[in-house]
């Protein structure tokens, strides 16, 4: 009976406004319009990928809240955060790019003289309320008031830990440009960030802001805030290129062929921000391991070691079964085998990557030892005994 349906106002009341909201009108209709929309959903590179874990919930439950393996999945003390000012930022890089990590996927990108601000999570949870869901593990290095003028804001897709709406809210007085995928526009909107300040772009199209290409390149993950995933927000890796340099973010992306047909449009690059935490296999198709990762960068590159990987998306919140310390310790196991140079930077610490590349483990001081399950094990003559290659990865699965 129609009497007996909730009103809609009722539900407009109870619905949060971290949710954001759903496209509508001419946004819904370029959505519509888009190539990578069908059967009414965005659709993943190479098809459909799989966007919920594997397996049973009980059996996910078994490994998350396993308590020899839990506290693993945590530091052991308090996370060591480079205490960066605003001097410090300030002051111009002598190459022309410099990147700070500042946690998780935010990363301050400062290429040749305009400042780019990817992925920005300030907030104390990724969660659309503030007294539940994965708290952060470090604070972060510094006040985003301290980061001085942001020419513009990347957003990668619409997930809590990559969209943060007090950080949004923050930065929506301040001027700044944001550059978002198609569909993510409407929350911004709905949470005060007037229209003629966004660029809303689908996979492969370009916008210039103060003199830097952005484009938004395709990833395999998925979107979605609220209680109902309608799947009509795009995700989107980014490239940003300027006359001297280039840089990638991966945003969330499981491993696909799409990395080097993304480097040959648009490589080779000065530097990769690639995601290597808060991976599973529940959820193989939407998040990279380590090793995924390291593939991913020299497919960027072309098939082979150049530019400087800066390993993002973890060392921030607790996601994933893993242990907290274990994506660290992988990479360097897995880029040490492959040649690559990868930055391992604390939370906060600028580097300039044609410059002096932090590589110190930090995260070692409050981490006990990583089992490294990821490598083969030793066969009696002193080979591996599987034929696995050298980044710990079933190589023939991933061609």
């Amino acid at each position: 009976m129609a009497g007996s349906r909730f009103p809609s106002a009722a539900l407009s009341v109870l619905r949060p406004t971290a949710f954001g909201v759903d496209p509508s009108g001419e946004r819904m209709a370029r959505i519509r319009r888009s190539p990578h929309f069908g059967d009414g959903v965005f659709q993943n590179p190479g098809g459909t990928a799989r966007t919920r874990p594997s397996g049973s919930m009980l059996e996910f439950a078994k490994v998350f809240f396993d308590k020899d393996t839990r506290p693993l999945r945590v530091p052991k003390g308090t996370v060591p955060v480079h205490p960066t000012t605003y001097a410090d930022l300030a002051k111009p890089p002598a190459t022309g790019l410099r990147l700070t990590w500042m946690g998780h996927s935010s990363v301050l990108a400062e290429i040749d003289g305009r400042r780019v601000l990817f992925d920005p999570v300030w907030g104390e949870r990724c969660s659309p309320f503030p007294f539940a869901g994965p708290r952060r593990l470090h604070p972060a290095p510094l006040p985003l008031a301290a980061l001085g003028p942001v020419d513009v804001v990347v957003i990668s897709h619409d997930h809590y830990d990559h969209l943060d709406l007090p950080t949004i809210k923050a930065l929506a007085g301040t001027g700044t440009l944001f550059a978002v995928p198609l569909g993510v526009g409407a929350h911004l909107e709905h949470w005060g960030v007037p229209a003629d300040r966004l660029r809303e772009l689908d996979w492969h199209e370009t916008t210039e802001i103060g003199g830097l290409t952005l484009t938004a390149t395709p990833a395999r993950h998925f979107c979605g805030r609220g209680l109902r995933n309608t799947q009509h927000t795009l995700w989107a890796s980014w490239v940003v290129a300027s006359r001297e340099h280039r840089i990638y973010h991966s945003g969330d992306t499981g491993y696909f062929d799409g990395f080097r047909d993304i480097g040959a449009a648009h490589g080779p690059f000065d530097a990769t921000m690639i995601q290597v935490g808060a991976y599973s296999d529940f959820w193989p198709d939407i998040h990279m391991t380590p090793a995924q990762g390291v593939r991913s960068h020299l497919d960027l590159q072309g098939g082979a070691p150049g530019g400087v990987l800066l390993p993002i998306h973890w060392g921030t919140f607790n996601l994933a079964p893993h242990p907290w310390a274990e994506p660290g310790e992988w990479m360097r196991d897995a880029a040490g085998d492959a040649g690559q140079t990868v930055a391992f930077p604390q939370p906060g610490q600028p580097f300039e990557p044609a410059g002096e590349v932090p590589v110190e483990p930090w995260w070692r001081t409050v981490s006990g030892p990583v089992p490294r399950t990821w490598q083969p094990p030793r066969s009696a003559d002193g080979g591996t005994a599987t034929a696995k290659g050298d980044l710990g990865l079933d190589l023939a699965s991933e061609r």
